[in-house]
């Protein structure tokens, strides 16, 4: 947590101008928003266990899915802070596309004895499992649509809102949407609602892809541009918002796993050197 608490949702909010969704362009050309529900398994391994020996252990995955022909597809990401833990994302057009997926997996005695192999071995590899679904904010996001597939980081960050001021919530990350708009009109972020999990009540996740690090650098030159446009008065008013509504913030850095991910053809060819290496 950053000790100035206007700042800190403003730089996990605005942080670059990469963009942040799960997309990949259409035959025409445009950019679909991020995924309707989103859901999120984390893996948190084991120490010495990360690297290559949980690279080697996810391949069974990948490769089951592969032989399949599977239509659902996923990309994991690595953490670069805080715990050891890998992330993996797959997105739904909604929760009944999520259900027929299950169900299809279920049916198909090959594909489910595979990832059943595939899980036992690696789960010695692991302290923690689980699972959280999550579905997009559109009102909350701003200028969600990004070519994922040339992504290489991911900041996320978790704000748990305090019980009975959702609505402060939506009016403080709303405030903000206007002003980046203004003052840094290339600002990205996408933002999703935890519907079920672990400790999910009232938490929200707010997505930032990065093609570099150096994004990251640039978004303090971005922060100060923002708070200069509202000034002084402006900023007070967002800090008593935020220090009324959020309960905590934190923020991690992660960094896509191509080995372990099950890409797209379309991602394969937007990159085929990163998401389909040797």
């Amino acid at each position: 947590m950053k000790k100035n608490t206007g700042i800190c949702l403003g730089l996990c909010l605005c942080v670059c101008s990469s963009g942040a969704a799960f997309a990949q362009k259409t035959a025409d050309g445009v950019m679909p928003p991020p995924p309707k529900v989103l859901v999120i398994q984390r893996e948190f391994v084991k120490p010495g266990r990360a690297g290559s020996v949980h690279a080697k252990s996810e391949s069974a995955f990948v490769q089951a899915m592969t032989a399949a022909k599977w239509p659902t597809h996923y990309f994991a990401a690595d953490s670069l802070s805080g715990r050891s833990r890998t992330l993996f994302f797959i997105g739904y057009d909604s929760f009944e596309a999520w259900e027929k997926d299950n169900l299809a997996t279920a049916g198909n005695a090959t594909l489910s004895s595979a990832l059943d192999s595939a899980a036992l071995a690696d789960g010695d590899l692991l302290t923690e499992y689980d699972t959280s679904v999550n579905v997009f904010r559109d009102d909350l996001s701003l200028h969600s649509p990004v070519n994922i597939a040339r992504m290489r980081y991911m900041e996320i960050s978790r704000f748990v809102v305090r019980p009975g001021h959702s609505m402060e919530w939506e009016a403080l990350v709303k405030m903000y949407k206007t002003a980046y708009e203004k003052a840094v009109p290339d600002t990205h972020w996408a933002v999703f609602q935890s519907m079920y999990g672990t400790d999910n009540g009232g938490v929200f996740l707010v997505f930032t892809p990065m093609k570099s690090l150096g994004q990251i650098d640039r978004s303090f030159a971005d922060s100060k541009k923002f708070s200069d446009s509202l000034g002084q008065d402006g900023m007070k008013k967002l800090e008593d918002l935020e220090a009324s509504c959020v309960e905590s913030v934190q923020t991690n850095l992660f960094m896509f796993n191509p080995k372990m991910s099950y890409p797209t053809d379309a991602w394969i060819k937007t990159d085929p050197d990163f998401w389909s290496p040797k």
